[in-house]
């Protein structure tokens, strides 16, 4: 039951990380860096934060233990746009790899967070989906600040091929 509900959950996140893709590549080029909005993490930072840790926790329910990886959530080691383009693809990739290779006994077992508390595997997925939704409103709105305009957010078809309803990819 758990990992037909986390299979039908993936799905959704895989399609809304294709508009979040879309967003991160509409950020200016210049402005990764920037701080749109006093006190808060910049794009880059709020990028790096939300891909590596689907990649961690995903990678972490596979493993039993959820372990942040600090240097590579703060995004210390990109530099440029097309860099963090290629980090939140290639994060995706991993967490995608780690949620297929699941099992129920994975999703059912407890996961040991360095959050203070132990979690079902399954809860640890349901913390991505929030998770990302969260951060992916804080890229809306860094972008409409930087002067852009983000994509309408349930405009699937118009995501790559691979973040398109699946519906849609076999017509």
């Amino acid at each position: 039951m758990h990992k037909d509900t986390i299979a039908g959950m993936w799905d959704s996140l895989r399609q809304i990380h294709g508009i979040t893709l879309r967003v991160i590549q509409l950020i200016p080029k210049d402005k990764i860096d920037a701080h749109p909005i006093a006190k808060m993490r910049s794009p880059k930072e709020v990028v790096a934060h939300m891909y590596t840790t689907m990649r961690d926790v995903t990678q972490g329910v596979a493993k039993g233990e959820i372990i942040s990886d600090e240097g590579a959530d703060s995004g210390a080691g990109i530099k440029t746009h097309d860099e963090l383009v290629h980090y939140a693809q290639e994060c995706w990739k991993a967490a995608d790899r780690a949620v297929a290779s699941l099992s129920e006994a994975q999703l059912t077992s407890a996961v040991k967070t360095p959050w203070g508390g132990d979690f079902p595997g399954f809860v640890c997925i349901h913390i991505i989906y929030d998770e990302h939704l969260h951060h992916r409103g804080q890229l809306f709105t860094y972008l409409r600040a930087l002067g852009g305009e983000p994509p309408m957010m349930w405009d699937f078809e118009n995501n790559a091929p691979e973040y398109r309803p699946r519906a849609a990819q076999k017509a």
